[in-house]
């Protein structure tokens, strides 16, 4: 059966001219004359027997199907950019993946190691995106994620990577000494917005407590912590592995004995298949060699 697929040029017309709002401007991008462009949009609009623009005395504005319609086009036309250079650059002999991540954990952690994986891999190119809750992977083009969670999800299969030790840090600058536990309730205790119940947790897990664990300023992502702390903003609960070069270079000091092992674990997340693609399997075991020592 013939797919109800309108011409690529006519879809290149439209996303240009829907970006611009502007025909005139569509056909400079694409250098054409813009009555091409305008013949390019009609012949879209008959296609599909939907109006996706309206004509004004000052140019073309986008109905609502247009509006609609042009955000999925740019899409997916972004897509076929995508593969079209992936194609370009590495031919029939690369492999590309499509990796979910947890950010601090790819910037602070993964990115620095990747060398070692493109020397052993040079054909394989890996493609980021943030992921920090589950998702359905067919809704995406991910081919597999590194989750900071419990567990997995229905549908996939996952792989532990390595638990998670919170440790307490701060700058030198703040605290350049040693720290008792009573010390913290006049420290700035600098929060996760993801969790906002961590310093509870951490000092619950030593019997002990503090007024202030819940007060201070909340930032979403470990890296921000990490960047206050090292800044004299306050005290931060971060779990270690975010943070080793802070640590060997002294940027960062742990004022407090004390590690906690978090209820969250790091996993590679996949989706459940028989045949896993080459690039996943090389991936999957280069990552699990190199958390090797974190698991124990």
């Amino acid at each position: 059966m013939r797919r109800k697929i309108p011409s690529l040029g006519a879809l290149a017309a439209f996303e240009s001219a829907a970006r611009h709002q502007s025909f005139t401007a569509a056909a400079d991008e694409l250098a054409v004359t813009q009555s091409a462009v305008c013949r390019q949009v009609a012949a879209l609009e008959d296609f599909i027997g939907v109006k996706l623009f309206r004509r004004t005395r000052r140019g073309v504005v986008l109905t609502e199907a247009g509006q609609n319609y042009s955000r999925s086009v740019r899409e997916r036309l972004d897509d076929v950019e995508r593969d079209t250079l992936e194609v370009m650059s590495k031919g029939a002999l690369g492999g590309s993946l499509e990796l979910g991540v947890v950010p601090t954990f790819a910037t602070q952690w993964l990115l620095p190691r990747l060398p070692d994986f493109q020397r052993a891999h040079p054909g394989i190119t890996l493609h980021f995106a943030p992921r920090t809750r589950p998702f359905l992977f067919d809704d995406t083009t991910l081919h597999a994620a590194i989750y900071a969670g419990q567990a997995g999800w229905p549908g996939t299969e996952s792989h532990l990577l390595m638990h998670e030790p919170m440790i307490a840090v701060a700058s030198p600058s703040l605290v350049p000494g040693p720290l008792q536990v009573a010390d913290l309730a006049r420290h700035t205790l600098l929060q996760s917005s993801t969790r906002p119940y961590a310093w509870r947790q951490w000092l619950g897990a030593q019997g002990l407590a503090v007024e202030n664990d819940v007060a201070g300023p909340r930032m979403e992502l470990f890296s921000m912590l990490a960047k206050a702390a090292v800044h004299g903003l306050g005290i931060a609960l971060i779990p270690r592995l975010l943070i080793e070069d802070d640590l060997a270079t002294g940027r960062l000091r742990q004022v407090l004995p004390f590690e906690w092992v978090s209820d969250r674990s790091y996993y590679l997340i996949h989706p459940q298949s028989a045949t896993p693609r080459p690039a996943l399997a090389a991936f999957s075991s280069w990552l699990l060699a190199q958390t090797a020592g974190y698991r124990g």
